[in-house]
């Protein structure tokens, strides 16, 4: 499915893939990193930017190397609102402004726009997005602005712009606030599963020779005195494996500095005098139900309460809602706070009907992403920076590429390469990643699942999730997939049951440079983005799996079991999900539900003791013939026992009713468990006398 215009930059002649059959396993890549002599490239950081980085140097024949401290897109790659866009507040800032440089940087993107929903056809799409209007004066000027889009994307615009009534608006989009809405413009741009596909430019640069490791971090940097300048010269970095905590030297001609926030930490390694260009910005997001928006249209809320724009956008079946953007400081463990969450809910309380609750209880995981933008010194916000990129190259010859935005990562890298060739000497022709097909895209079509599921037996949903998520790779992960021992699906068992991610996924993980629990529930699959519970379920299986694949002890895997349940706490949200209920939670019931819950409650509590047990449910579950085994019994009154004495108090039982009804806590299973049991009690009631035929 590559489209024709592309074609003839990579047809000049088909380029070597040395390792198109099977990937070079982390070991290996680690030996070429130790044993080779001298690269021609060394690039440090493993994002979107750094990986494309290494497959444009790797293409252009260079010798290359990549180094990541952590896994591949771990930092803001994977954390960003997942479109690819040309940027439509920027084209309004150009020209509202007459910026000529803004306008060809929105140019720019919607070209690289093009190319990426092009080369990665199984992880990206285009997908409209709704702009309502709320008066009528905003119509005609908004509908300029995106027709202006339209032009400026030229033969490269997805579909073209249009205008809705309201009646139409509100079929669409229903949970949409009806009150003044005038109409709604639509728009397309691309969406895309950023992790994936940071993981597949990495993939395509291993596949082409390049020597690619995670978990490598650099300890300082190795330099040489140049013998005609006399000047210090950067030539390689001091790495050590984060795994084992080996060091070795990687020597190279050139190294290129692509580490996003940590830029410059790096400038400063190579000399502690540069003044810092990165004005680090956080960006929070939240994932909330799909029920939130329709399963194929976003929304773009362009003038929030403060000046900022919300998107809220369908996402592997969820709905993303974000971003904020306030200034914070550089961290490698950025961490989504309480009120950015709140600022984001009340965003969206504002553009949904009143009918639809938007409850707190509703947010199913949240992170922070931290944008590395680039410094203007006049600028007094961080809104009003430019997202452009700046590459520059020190005395020392080290070259950083630094700023841009996620859609843009391939003529950023192009031109970084270009710079460092020219300034290095390193030859290797042009650039060849214009139409250069990434990982599993060339073998996939919007069909494919079919044989699948024809072939393998595999759930439709799940077959669906493994060609978008793989492209035509999906093949060798149903073929790893075991059997299941039912009827249907044939194989491929599921880490958790209400989404399509199966335990094949895990030993594929594996293959592509998975190293930990946290790369497998973050980015080689997203459930950590998607469902911090159902993340924290699967993951005793994810580590029993990969504990075995590689022989990890024991206390390994209760270390990478802890470490991951940490990330999901603190990185994906799950600690300000569980801090909506606390022992220390207000109660804000009157007397009349006060009284309707204690009655509840004491439907359970049979004997009056002020508090039940697992002995007490599981009494009250039989004679409703209900049967719940033990262990979850356990799990869910836990959720509720909050001073954790094994025991569910009348106290507790209330803060939980009043968290549920303030919509800060929602699907509770022993709120859900108790009111149906209720209502099931009551429904069969006391046998009457006549019924009972009169006691005779």
């Amino acid at each position: 499915l590559r489209s024709p215009r592309f074609h003839s930059r990579i047809s000049e002649g088909e380029l070597q893939q040395p390792f198109k059959d099977e990937l070079p396993t982390r070991q290996a890549q680690l030996s070429t990193l130790q044993n080779t002599e001298e690269f021609d490239v060394l690039v440090i950081g493993g994002g979107a930017t750094g990986s494309g980085c290494a497959l444009d140097a790797v293409t252009r024949n260079l010798k290359t190397a990549l180094v990541e401290r952590n896994d591949f897109s771990s930092g803001t790659s994977s954390r960003s609102t997942k479109l690819i866009h040309g940027g439509v507040r920027y084209l309004q800032k150009a020209i509202m402004k007459l910026d000529y440089e803004q306008y060809m940087m929105v140019k720019e993107a919607l070209h690289e726009r093009s190319n990426l929903l092009d080369i990665a056809p199984h992880l990206s799409a285009p997908l409209p997005i709704m702009l309502p209007v709320y008066k009528w004066w905003q119509l005609p000027y908004y509908w300029a602005g995106i027709k202006m889009y339209d032009l400026v994307a030229g033969v490269q615009c997805l579909k073209s712009s249009y205008v809705l009534s309201k009646k139409k608006a509100l079929e669409l989009f229903p949970m949409l606030k009806k009150d003044k809405l005038v109409g709604a413009i639509v728009y397309y741009d691309g969406q895309h599963n950023d992790a994936r596909m940071n993981l597949a430019i990495a993939l395509t640069a291993a596949r082409h020779g390049a020597a690619m490791a995670n978990y490598t971090e650099v300890v300082h940097l190795l330099k040489k005195t140049d013998a005609g300048t006399g000047k210090e010269k950067v030539c390689g970095a001091r790495c050590r494996d984060v795994v084992t905590g080996n060091e070795f030297d990687v020597r190279a001609k050139c190294v290129i500095n692509a580490t996003g926030p940590f830029t410059d930490s790096l400038r400063k390694m190579d000399d502690v005098k540069n003044a810092n260009i990165c004005q680090p910005s956080a960006g929070v997001h939240i994932v909330i139900p799909g029920y939130y928006s329709p399963d194929n249209m976003g929304l773009l809320d362009p003038a929030t309460s403060d000046g900022r724009v919300i998107f809220f956008l369908p996402w592997e079946k969820m709905t993303i809602a974000g971003t904020t953007d306030t200034p914070t400081e550089v961290t490698a463990h950025p961490i989504p706070m309480e009120e950015d969450i709140n600022f984001i809910l009340n965003e969206v309380r504002n553009y949904l009907s009143p009918d639809v609750e938007v409850r707190r209880g509703d947010v199913l995981a949240a992170w922070s992403g931290i944008r590395p933008l680039v410094t203007d010194p006049n600028s007094k916000d961080t809104q009003s920076i430019c997202r452009n990129h700046i590459v520059h190259i020190s005395d020392s010859g080290l070259v950083t590429i630094a700023g841009g935005k996620w859609t843009t990562y391939r003529s950023m890298a192009e031109e970084t390469l270009d710079a460092a060739v020219s300034a290095h000497g390193l030859g290797g022709g042009p650039s060849k990643t214009v139409g250069l097909m990434l990982e599993g895209g060339k073998d996939w079509s919007p069909t494919m699942y079919i044989r699948l599921v024809q072939d393998y037996g595999l759930e439709n949903e799940v077959a669906q999730h493994l060609a978008a998520t793989y492209g035509g790779k999906a093949f060798e992960v149903a073929k790893m997939a075991r059997v299941t021992g039912k009827r249907w699906p044939i194989v491929g068992k599921r880490l958790v049951s209400e989404f399509p991610y199966i335990e094949s996924e895990v030993r594929y993980a594996v293959k592509e440079y998975a190293c930990t629990a946290i790369d497998v529930i973050a980015r080689r699959t997203r459930l950590g983005f998607l469902n911090v519970q159902a993340a924290d379920e699967a993951l005793p299986r994810i580590v029993e799996i990969m504990g075995k694949m590689l022989d990890w002890s024991e206390q390994k895997r209760t270390e990478e079991l802890e470490a991951a349940k940490k990330f999901l706490y603190f990185e994906m949200g799950y600690r300000s999900r569980s801090e909506q209920l606390t022992n220390t939670s207000e109660i804000t019931l009157d007397t009349q539900e006060v009284a309707r819950y204690t009655k509840r409650f004491h439907k359970f509590d049979k004997d009056s003791k002020g508090f039940i047990t697992t002995v007490d449910v599981q009494r009250v579950l039989q004679n409703i013939g209900v049967q719940i085994d033990e262990n979850a019994l356990h799990e869910i009154l836990n959720e509720v026992d909050l001073n954790k004495n094994g025991q569910v108090e009348l106290n507790e039982f209330l803060q939980l009713m009043s968290a549920v009804q303030k919509g800060q806590v929602s699907d509770n299973r022993l709120a859900i468990l108790m009111k149906t049991a209720e209502e099931s009690l009551d429904l069969r009631g006391p046998v009457s006398v006549d019924r009972s035929g009169g006691g005779v």
